[in-house]
């Protein structure tokens, strides 16, 4: 949820938004939209984020005729950590990848996320849009988990190919030092 002048609107990382975003800017442009205050970027996350449209139109127009400054110091710390969540988090139990294989393009890795979320765990079009990446992402690997609990794992040796991590090059670490930092500067 956001908040400006009295007005709210709840958003949602869905796999929809992710999808869409990532697709239209990219992820250093959706960052860097937020860390340059990018009003025209941001009118569009915002939106595409919400799962009510009207909501988000009744948000934004709150932003007309009053100072760009509050509302972006009111709106981008939690912008960060929406556009943050439009990937999925590491499983805590995760190993680094060491694959020195070409990354995975985002479009091929959301594609992924919904092949799992509509053909292995059975949701509709419509819930598997409207989970977020994280929620698809360990939901799949609770079912395989399940699976192989029940069925046994195969071979000895052999072990389910996870969904390859997208963009190796995309440094987590960095973005939450990014995140603390303007929430510690107030930027």
């Amino acid at each position: 949820m956001i908040a400006h002048g009295g007005s709210t609107v709840t958003l949602r990382p869905s796999l929809r938004a992710a999808a869409t975003l990532e697709a239209r800017y990219g992820f250093p442009a959706l960052f860097r939209a937020l860390d340059e205050c990018d009003l025209i970027i941001v009118s569009e996350i915002i939106p595409t984020c919400a799962p009510k449209r009207q909501d988000a139109a009744a948000f934004l127009s709150g932003v007309v005729g009053r100072p760009l400054s509050s509302f972006f110091s009111s709106v981008q710390a939690p912008l960060y950590q929406l556009v943050s969540m439009l990937t999925p988090a590491p499983a805590s139990n995760a190993k680094p990848v060491t694959d020195p294989a070409k990354p995975l393009p985002w479009a091929d890795y959301y594609a992924a996320l919904y092949e799992h979320a509509t053909g292995w765990l059975g949701w509709t079009p419509e819930q598997a849009w409207n989970a977020t990446p994280t929620e698809i992402d360990r939901s799949y690997a609770g079912h395989i988990a399940k699976l192989k609990a029940i069925h046994g794992s195969g071979d000895k040796g052999e072990k389910q190919a996870p969904i390859q991590d997208p963009d190796a090059s995309f440094d987590r670490n960095a973005l939450e030092s990014l995140r603390v930092s303007i929430q510690r500067h107030g930027r």
